[in-house]
């Protein structure tokens, strides 16, 4: 896949407010300071497109841009950051989860796993849940280009090992790195044949959130 344009359309906090769920969209999300946006911006071939930061927890809404006019990517905030109030987090968790179970157009989440870590706890949490509400997902281990690919796939066959305790089958995963533009092709392959499967959902009422 080649990609030709990618546009912010909208950032957000309420489902009800996104754009029509009339095109197929990949949500990407990890812990913060995980390199979510880097990864973005080097899938898309712009560097500012998403918003980086040395200051974790900075995306706080649901930022949706448009690709090749065709579909979405969707930056979602990340889990596990603390230093914000208790009642600011839990706001952010319900709009994740609301976003998550009932976007209709949803066909896949990227999980970003940091490859230079051995498995972390809220990870694995986080994939088990995603497992539980049977939302299809797909696990992109991030900052490959910061160590050895040795220590890459150590680490990489320890997560996939520990999922196994509750997964019969692994998710998808690929190894990728925003400096270097690893995994770019991959991951946009990927995207591309789940693409070719994408039915149009069809529109219900639903309350706002």
């Amino acid at each position: 896949m080649i990609i030709k344009s990618a546009t912010f359309i909208c950032s957000n906090t309420k489902v009800s407010a996104l754009p029509p769920p009339n095109m197929p969209e990949y949500a990407f999300i990890g812990r913060s300071n995980v390199g979510k946006s880097s990864l973005i911006n080097m899938l898309v071939n712009q560097h500012g497109l998403a918003k980086t930061s040395q200051r974790p927890g900075k995306t706080q809404l649901i930022n949706h841009f448009l690709i090749n006019e065709k579909w979405y990517i969707v930056d979602l905030p990340g889990y596990g950051y603390a230093k914000v109030s208790k009642s600011s987090r839990e706001n952010w968790e319900k709009f994740i989860r609301n976003y998550i179970t009932k976007r209709e157009s949803l066909q896949c989440v990227f999980v970003l796993i940091d490859s230079r870590l051995e498995p972390q706890k809220i990870d694995l949490e986080f994939c088990c849940w995603m497992g539980e509400i049977q939302i299809p997902f797909a696990l992109l281990f991030t900052k490959a280009d910061k160590q050895s690919s040795a220590k890459t796939d150590k680490n990489v066959a320890a997560f996939k090992k520990a999922l196994k305790g509750w997964f019969e089958e692994i998710p998808p995963y690929m190894v990728t790195s925003a400096e270097k533009g690893q995994g770019k092709d991959e991951v946009l392959q990927f995207i591309e044949e789940v693409n070719q499967d994408f039915v149009m959902p069809v529109f219900t009422p639903k309350e706002e959130l």
